[in-house]
């Protein structure tokens, strides 16, 4: 489903040059669960926002889906993000004054999908992740974890065939973070290619496979867990 090759990611601020990723090759296979671990600075995000088309390489390849990403302009990016790719972010993300429901609908508005169906999906979605009781609630009123499930299912509204979370525990308590944990391991079972970013050890051991980065290089591949 994945492959890059060489990829490169380099920054140039004030005259400092700085290699985000060093040659970095890596491939994840359909259905698969990945987890990508490393310290801050390591080069994991900015991997994933490559991968999410969130941003582009310096140098390298990146294919999807057997499309080779690289070579899209900025309108084909934002398609692929919008139709392929579910993502689920650390700080969660979601607009502060728009209810659960109304957050998870947002984008099947850039779709275009007519009013009655996002509304329609958006409910099933929310209640995939067990918050069917919080439609009208607006993210300060639900926990950090329900915040997350409420991210999660924003992410599966689109039926998306690759799931990206960037830190998805980090600003979580430990109960919340085993909540979550379950939750996508369960999106996993049901088919879901999902790709986890973390520093955390015991969160990384809970994927098929560990992808260990470092200064911008991958440094060690653990495969298939029992």
């Amino acid at each position: 489903m994945i492959r890059v090759e060489g990829l490169t990611k380099v920054y140039r601020m004030d005259g400092v040059t700085v290699e985000a990723l060093r040659g970095v090759d890596l491939t994840v296979a359909p259905g698969e669960f990945i987890a990508v671990i490393g310290p801050s600075g390591s080069g994991k995000s900015t991997l994933m926002h490559i991968i999410g088309c969130l941003d582009v390489p310096t140098a390298g390849k990146y294919w999807l889906n057997g499309r080779e990403v690289s070579l899209l302009s900025d309108n084909q990016l934002a398609e692929v993000r919008n139709r392929q790719i579910g993502f689920v972010f650390q700080s969660f993300n979601l607009l502060p004054r728009l209810s659960a429901l109304e957050n998870v609908e947002r984008p099947l508005i850039y779709r275009g999908v007519g009013r009655k169906e996002r509304l329609e999906r958006a409910r099933e979605a929310l209640e995939r992740v067990g918050l069917g009781d919080r439609t009208r609630h607006r993210p300060t009123q639900l926990s950090g974890g329900q915040q997350q499930r409420v991210a999660i299912a924003r992410a599966l509204v689109g039926d998306p065939a690759l799931i990206l979370a960037d830190e998805p525990t980090g600003n979580l308590d430990s109960a919340s973070g085993r909540d979550v944990m379950s939750l996508l391991k369960e999106l996993h079972a049901q088919g879901r290619t999902i790709m986890l970013i973390t520093h955390d050890p015991e969160v990384a051991r809970q994927a098929q496979r560990q992808v260990r980065i470092h200064d911008g290089m991958v440094t060690e591949e653990r495969g298939l867990a029992s």
